[in-house]
This record gives C-alpha cells, structure tokens and sequence, in this order.
C-alpha cells in the first residue's frame, strides 16, 4: 500500500513499534507476539495486527512477528531513501534538549542546523550543531538542503517565521510553541503544544480523584 494511504495514527503508531522493537533487537529478542506489543503501547492486539495488516506485512504468528524483519519492513515505509536533514529554529533550553534527545538515535532523520538571533549563540557551534542568524536563513536552508523545521523560538515571534519557512521552501514543520501555525497547502505541520497536552492530563487525572472507578 502507498504510504500516503496510511492513516495519520497508523504512521504514529509504526514509529511507536519500531522504536520498541528496536530495544528487543537490542536485548537480543527475536521474536515477539503481537499481544505483547500492544501491551507495551497500551493498545490491543487487534490494533496492532491491523496496523501491520494495512502495510502489507505478514508472519508466522505461531513464533510471532521476527523482530529484526518487522523492523526493516517498517522502516521501508516511515524512511526516505536517504537521509532527511532537519533545523531547529530557536535555540534555547527547549532547542538544546530537542537537538540532544533526538540525534545519535540512528534514523535517517538528522538535526543538522539550528537558528536563533541571540548574538551569544549565532556563529557559535551548540552540541555539535552550527547555529546561524535567523538573516541567514534562506541562504542557509538551501544550501544545506534543510527540508524539515522544528520551532522552538519562543510563541511570540512565532508569526513571523511563516512567511521565510515558506520563502525558503522549507516541506515540513513541527511546531513546539503555543501558537498554532497555518501553512499554505503543501507544507506539512504538526502542532505540539506542551501546555495544552499537560491541561489535558490534569484534567483528566481530576476526572479520576472526583469520580474514582471501584476496583
């Protein structure tokens, strides 16, 4: 199946497995049921077998799903054939822990360029990524051949980064400021906002101390 078929929480969910199942690989587990998968992910074996069915993918479920296989047939779905090179626009607290949380884990999706407009950390290398001048940017997204964008700046100047994303060319963003961020059609964005996330989970952890269930 063309992976542009493939449901928006199908997508999350691969990344998910190949991310567990790379630790198995790790531990030197061959094989795993797709019942134990699930329970890692909180989801249920149907779910599982069904996201995999939807990929084309199928095994011998007496010995359960080869973890080294499984791997491989999901990364030929989630990964270009060559290597993505992504900047973080902003390079604060939250830029840093991004950039070193996210390279060294071995995808074909590499941080390669950060940005900012503090003078302290331009011109400068941070964790091993060369920070530019936001003035730069065009120039540099191209000749790095930048094709994603993480924003990390803070949520006020947030606006007026829309129009040198899209001046640059840049093919997707994933935005962790508060301000939701509209692109022209074209242009791939995820919003990610850690406030309305982090309101969600209290209200719900709420939800359970008012209204608690009998065991």
């Amino acid at each position: 199946m063309a992976s542009s078929n493939i449901p928006e929480k199908t997508i999350e969910r691969l990344s998910e497995y190949r991310r567990t199942l790379l630790s198995c690989h790790k531990q030197g587990i061959t094989h795993i049921f797709s019942h134990v998968l699930a329970g890692i992910h909180g989801i249920t074996a149907v779910q599982v077998r069904r996201d995999l069915m939807l990929i084309g993918f199928s095994s011998d479920t007496k010995k359960g799903y080869d973890v080294k296989v499984l791997i491989d047939f999901i990364s030929n779905i989630l990964d270009s054939d060559t290597v993505t090179n992504i900047a973080v626009i902003g390079m604060g607290h939250l830029g840093q822990a991004i950039t070193k949380y996210f390279n060294g884990r071995g995808l074909k999706l590499k941080i390669t360029t950060a940005f900012d407009i503090d003078p302290e950390k331009t011109g400068r290398t941070i964790d091993g990524i060369p920070c530019h001048h936001m003035e730069t940017f065009e120039e540099v997204v191209e000749d790095k051949d930048i094709d994603i964008v993480i924003v990390s700046s803070p949520s006020r100047v947030a606006d007026e980064l829309v129009v040198p994303i899209v001046n640059a060319g840049i093919k997707g963003v994933l935005n962790f400021t508060s301000r939701p961020l509209n692109f022209p059609r074209g242009i791939v964005v995820e919003n990610y906002d850690i406030t309305t996330l982090l309101e969600k989970v209290a209200y719900f952890v709420k939800e359970n101390e008012e209204n608690p269930t009998d065991d």
